[in-house]
């Protein structure tokens, strides 16, 4: 199984949305009922490979059919999300989800209901249009909202300009929920540094660490959005660039980093595209709280907490790994989680001018 793949080119994209409807065209004219397969994404049909160390779908696929009344409006939301997809990449136009869910929001002739009355169900069309033609949402020319920044020494080219990340002052560059056509002009960086928060983001910014370290910071605000995901994976693959995740310690911090390194349940379809087998988790690691002082700045573990912890550790990538599950047993053993801002009341500049660095220099990661 191949790791890394190339997304699909444009013209590569609109064929095979092409051959969709000529084949569904074709089922009408031979008076069939038209069809359309989609792999399923239940939890049963997402595997994880261990050698490849990603999630990837299984081989089960559910048949909509037009003519039945409990898929003909899953089955149009599909194809219609697939003729406005069709219609964008024709025109080289873009459209944001909320954008799609208006444009499919129209009355079924005949049945007098909507094809969609939720975002929820457009989002999920697109999903699974992207299963069906095997082809990012962002390729159809369908973003999301923009959620995350960067600096660093690195120059792209993006629709034309020109853009420096060592120069777009305290806010960074904004990353857009799709950065295929970017182009990497000059990259001049030994590692990436993917940070959960975006306040901690703004104190590495303001302590020019990307500088320093000659790295690059990148920041969302929790799980890191599928533009920020591809944007890690293609700096890692094409300019060989090692990712370190820091983020609290606590599961959902843990699961951050498992998304980015592993890839989601939900989009494992694009684990290929997304995910980052490579990637480090650098901190906040629960063995850092004695390590660094931080025992009295210690937050009570919440039930959620606890149940998603449970969760977490039994992750088949993580229930083997025995350095993980002696994080997870401090984790529990404490009963309580630390916050990355906890750094700071060793010094505001702590993060920056020690802990990163020593980080670094010792390789103190997990795996």
């Amino acid at each position: 199984m191949q790791l890394y793949i190339k997304p699909k080119k444009k013209e590569e994209v609109l064929s095979t949305l092409k051959s969709l409807g000529e084949g569904l065209l074709k089922d009408i004219e031979q008076g069939k009922n038209p069809s359309i397969d989609v792999p399923t994404r239940t939890l049963r049909n997402v595997k994880f490979d261990v050698k490849e160390r990603r999630l990837y779908l299984g081989g089960y696929v559910s048949r909509r059919y037009l003519l039945h009344l409990g898929q003909i409006r899953s089955f149009t939301q599909l194809a219609g999300v697939a003729a406005l997809a069709k219609k964008l990449i024709e025109e080289n136009k873009h459209v944001s989800l909320r954008e799609t869910f208006y444009i499919l929001k129209r009355t079924i002739p005949g049945l007098n209901k909507n094809i969609v009355d939720e975002q929820e169900e457009s989002n999920r069309a697109v999903e699974e249009l992207e299963l069906v033609i095997n082809a990012l949402r962002e390729q159809l020319h369908i973003n999301a909202n923009k959620l995350g920044a960067v600096a660093g020494n690195v120059v792209i080219r993006d629709r034309g300009d020109l853009i420096d990340w060592s120069k777009l002052g305290s806010g960074g560059w904004s990353v857009p929920s799709n950065v295929e056509d970017i182009e990497f002009v000059k990259v001049d960086a030994k590692f990436i540094l993917y940070v959960e928060k975006a306040a901690v983001w703004e104190r590495l910014h303001e302590d020019k660490v990307w500088k320093k370290l000659n790295c690059i910071i990148v920041a969302s605000q929790g799980q890191a959005t599928r533009g920020i995901r591809r944007l890690l994976q293609r700096l890692n693959y094409e300019h060989g660039l090692p990712i370190y995740v820091l983020t609290d310690a606590d599961p959902w911090g843990v699961y951050i980093y498992s998304v980015i390194k592993f890839g989601s349940i939900a989009l494992a379809h694009v684990s290929d595209r997304l995910a980052v087998p490579s990637a480090k988790f650098l901190g906040l690691k629960p063995s850092d709280v004695k390590k660094y002082g931080l025992e009295k700045h210690l937050i009570k573990l919440k039930e959620i907490d606890i149940k998603r912890l449970k969760e977490v550790r039994n992750y088949d990538w993580f229930k083997d790994n025995k350095e993980w599950q002696k994080e997870f047993d401090l984790m529990e053993k404490m009963g309580a989680k630390a916050e990355l801002e906890a750094l700071a009341a060793r010094g505001i500049t702590f993060i920056s001018e020690k802990y990163l660095p020593e980080k670094i220099k010792e390789q103190d990661w997990l795996d």
